[in-house]
């Protein structure tokens, strides 16, 4: 119902925002966004939605923000880009509380549904050595070896979701994102992930003009990368949907960093010479989502091509470079 209350807990980072713009262009009107960063430095902030600045981590915040919620969305989370995540595991495994917290406050409150937005990184790390990778499964989960930090919250807070639902009738649903990029998000600072960094790397040559690139890792290493419109799509139809197994949401139009790489050369019309830094963090040689399960249960998959959507991403970083370096420095 519209009027119900939604809340959106990271809503002052990339999909968290995304994802309070949805619902506001569908009709929802009583939502609350909730963040631990300063309303400045939200990504998207909007008029007419309860906007609060809260530390998720702590429980008397999160029965705050659940009180009288219909649906939970708890995207919260302390990450970033493989740069961001192989130093900070201890960071990212804080961010447990933060599930833990919010589960307990939506139980307490009798919140009907509640989405937890999980990630590749749950997968075991042993069927991902190789870029000829073979589509990771649901069960290609366990047994555990996940990506270690943020790969173990991850997976500990999806069975938390699980018993919560199977002990407490807390309605969870659970979608593990594989690499979502698109405007309004980190481009820059050491969180960012692979699609923004590139973009912002072939910008940054295009603007000094020296026509070089850093590429982390040898650039053979696969992956798979969903546009954000696919995942507003995915996520409340999981939300809804008798889905209570954990689901993927993510393409599976493989590609290496060295074709990213490609594409966003020709978006930006411009030829680098490529450095490749072998001791920067990578993350695993190879993963894509196998789709079966999300096709099955929803009879769709995300499926907008890699080129239309990094061009979206690019173009809005081109113009949030010249914004913040200005345009003098454009060649």
């Amino acid at each position: 119902m519209s009027r119900d209350l939604i809340v959106v807990a990271g809503a002052g980072g990339f999909i968290g925002g995304h994802l309070v713009s949805h619902f506001r262009r569908n009709g929802f009107e009583n939502i609350r966004a909730v963040d631990i960063k300063p309303f400045s430095e939200w990504y998207q902030h909007f008029d007419g939605v309860d906007n609060q600045q809260l530390d998720l981590m702590l429980l008397e915040n999160c029965r705050k923000v659940c009180d009288g919620a219909s649906e939970v969305y708890c995207l919260a989370a302390d990450m970033g880009g493989m740069g961001f995540i192989e130093l900070n595991k201890a960071k990212c495994m804080l961010t447990v509380l933060i599930g833990t917290h919010m589960l307990q406050a939506a139980q307490e409150a009798e919140v009907e549904r509640f989405f937890y937005s999980s990630s590749a990184c749950v997968y075991n790390a042993d069927k991902q050595t190789s870029e000829d990778v073979i589509a990771l499964k649901e069960s290609d989960a366990y047994p555990a070896m996940p990506e270690d930090g943020y790969g173990w919250e991850k997976l500990f807070t999806e069975r938390m979701c699980r018993h919560f639902r199977e002990d407490f009738g807390l309605e969870t649903r659970i979608a593990r994102f594989h690499n979502v990029y698109g405007p309004h998000g980190t481009w820059d600072g050491g969180r960012e992930k692979a699609p923004a960094a590139i973009c912002r790397k072939v910008i940054q040559a295009k603007f000094s003009g020296k026509h070089e690139i850093e590429i982390w890792g040898d650039g053979k290493q696969t992956r798979s990368f969903m546009y954000i419109d696919d995942c507003l799509v995915g996520v409340p139809a999981i939300m809804h949907s008798d889905i209570l197994e954990p689901i993927n949401l993510g393409t599976n139009e493989l590609v290496t960093i060295n074709q990213l790489v490609d594409i966003a050369e020709e978006i930006g019309e411009v030829k680098l010479e490529r450095r490749y830094n072998l001791d920067a963090p990578k993350g695993v040689n190879g993963r894509n989502s196998d789709n079966t399960k999300i096709r099955e249960y929803l009879d769709w998959e995300p499926g907008i091509p890699l080129r239309e959507g990094l061009e979206k991403t690019y173009r809005w970083i081109y113009d949030e470079y010249v914004a913040k370096y200005g345009a003098a420095r454009a060649v």
